[in-house]
């Protein structure tokens, strides 16, 4: 039986994530398989990636084939590093031992670049969510000295409105004083 490594879809319409499976390469892609080795989620900013290294490592030692996909993510994680570095022991090239060293040392190399790729990305949603703040902090300040301006310029129409009632007001009482004035005499 011709065993791939592959992907089987899930998720919904416009949203996928995949498992990671083994299965026979006559079975349809969301069909039957035989063992599920890990997952994949392309949505997340690095993607997510799960997988069980021993079992994807043994089926790679048994000549299970991955697709091209699986290959970069087997690669991504080390599993096809690592058959690469058993290879070498088998053939005698180095020992076991020093194997793993070299499979550690890849292994940290890699982790640094992926943490530094998610610091990357943390250091920019700071930064767009700070500029966002200042943003909507300039609008505010904008907003309140339209909102002032306007309220100054109520007032002043409110108080021209109020000198102009006071204005006839007082012309009405200088000209009724010399009226009485007259009246009394």
């Amino acid at each position: 039986m011709a065993t791939k490594i592959r992907l089987q879809r899930r998720g919904r319409k416009g949203y996928p994530f995949y498992h990671i499976v083994i299965a026979d390469s006559r079975a349809p892609r969301d069909g039957k398989f035989i063992e599920k080795v890990g997952s994949y989620n392309p949505n997340t900013n690095p993607a997510t990636i799960t997988i069980n290294f021993d079992r994807a490592l043994y089926w790679l030692q048994v000549g299970a084939q991955p697709t091209d996909t699986t290959r970069n993510i087997l690669s991504e994680q080390g599993v096809l590093m690592k058959k690469h570095l058993l290879g070498g022991v088998a053939k005698g090239a180095f020992t076991e031992a020093d194997a793993n060293a070299k499979f550690e040392a890849w292994k940290a190399d890699k982790e640094k670049g992926t943490q530094a790729i998610i610091n990357k990305n943390e250091t920019k949603a700071k930064a767009e969510a700070k500029a966002r703040l200042e943003a909507e902090v300039a609008a505010n300040k904008a907003k309140a000295e339209a909102v002032a301006q306007k309220k100054a310029e109520e007032n002043a129409a409110k108080a021209e409105a109020a000198a102009e009632e006071a204005a006839p007001a007082e012309a009405v009482a200088t000209e009724e004083a010399p009226a009485e004035e007259k009246s009394a005499e």
